[in-house]
């Protein structure tokens, strides 16, 4: 069987990239868009790649890239009128929040910066090697590990304490 074939390629990555994109947009609706731009791509250029076994890191870049495209389109139509609370994500409980909850550490993964939340989903869910990640994202290879290291250390603060923001933590009343 042919490795280029469309219809083995879907039935090979579908499941794969729409995970990836739903983590990403955080939206099913916009995931389900983003899968189908990516292999939309793939029916118009796919037949540019010359060397079959990158098909899946071909897809996940194309895919992390209309993402950020659409990012960058939303963000420039985004009315001025909305609060921050409108954009706000709602906070778990503290009592929710257990060790082994899984659905608190999706939250707290949502919660990320897009670039550490990348990085994680693609290394953790997706197990993808560092080099395939920095192809993915287009990024040299110790940005990543960067990038997974410092998105580890804000999803543990965000496990420990819901109520902190994932930028910065506070800090203490009295100090400079």
């Amino acid at each position: 069987m042919d490795p280029l074939d469309p219809k083995t390629i879907v039935e090979a990555h579908y499941a794969n990239l729409f995970r990836f994109a739903l983590s990403l947009s955080r939206d099913q609706s916009a995931a389900w868009d983003l899968t189908q731009q990516t292999f939309y791509l793939w029916a118009k250029k796919g037949h540019q790649l010359r060397e079959p076994g990158k098909v899946k890191s071909w897809l996940f870049t194309t895919l992390y890239h209309e993402f950020l495209a659409t990012r960058r389109r939303e963000r420039h139509f985004i009315s001025d009128e909305m609060s921050e609370d409108e954009h706000a994500a709602p906070q778990p409980a503290p009592d929710a929040l257990h060790p082994f909850d899984g659905a608190a550490v999706h939250e707290a993964l949502l919660r990320l910066k897009d670039e550490y939340r990348a990085a994680l989903t693609l290394f953790y869910l997706k197990s993808n090697s560092y080099k395939e990640i920095a192809e993915i994202l287009g990024i040299p290879i110790g940005t990543v590990m960067s990038r997974i290291s410092r998105g580890k250390a804000e999803l543990r603060k965000l496990l420990s304490d819901p109520a902190r923001p994932a930028e910065r933590p506070e800090k203490p009343e009295g100090q400079p």
